[in-house]
């Protein structure tokens, strides 16, 4: 039976200052370049008591070879600690390698359900990207876009509640 709560956060603009060029975010690729965004850690810490807070992020320049995968866990296993993360989902691939855990496929999502026997229904799914949201969308979660008007698609409204910040979409939640 799947009791459990979840909020699925991305990593690079939900939770850390992304990278951005001409308009378009782009994760990190060194550890010093760690941001973490205003009152995230406040703000997780006001539901973790009732949620489970998993990350979910597509980390394809592992594959791409533009950072290492050692690089990258390193930054994980830093924001899980820092942020008290109670687990972390990577997708390491790119867009051509057809994998089931590339957002906007639900794989991380249901591979951190099967784990943790959460119950996606009552869980949610907070992300900067319409990618993210589709991810949640297709696990039946429901959704919070944090609208950085980035040059790329936007979500379908109908699919989400359009946000200013991760504080925001905490505030709401609780």
């Amino acid at each position: 039976m799947y009791l459990k709560r979840a909020i699925f956060l991305d990593r690079d603009g939900v939770l850390i200052k992304a990278l951005r060029y001409k308009k378009k975010p782009y994760s990190i690729r060194k550890f010093k370049d760690i941001k973490i965004l205003k009152n995230a850690k406040e703000s997780l810490s006001l539901v973790r008591e009732k949620f489970l807070l998993i990350m979910i992020t597509n980390q394809p320049d592992v594959s791409r070879k533009k950072i290492k995968k050692k690089t990258v866990i390193r930054i994980n296993k830093f924001l899980k600690k820092k942020l008290g993360l109670h687990d972390v989902y990577v997708c390491y691939h790119d867009n051509m390698d057809l994998c089931e855990c590339r957002k906007p496929k639900p794989g991380m999502i249901l591979k951190a359900q099967k784990k943790w026997k959460i119950n996606l229904r009552r869980s949610y799914l907070i992300g900067d990207r319409n990618i993210d949201i589709q991810a949640g969308v297709n696990a039946g979660c429901k959704n919070f876009f944090i609208n950085y008007n980035y040059n790329e698609n936007l979500p379908k409204k109908k699919n989400c509640i359009y946000i200013k910040t991760l504080s925001e979409a905490i505030t709401k939640i609780k």
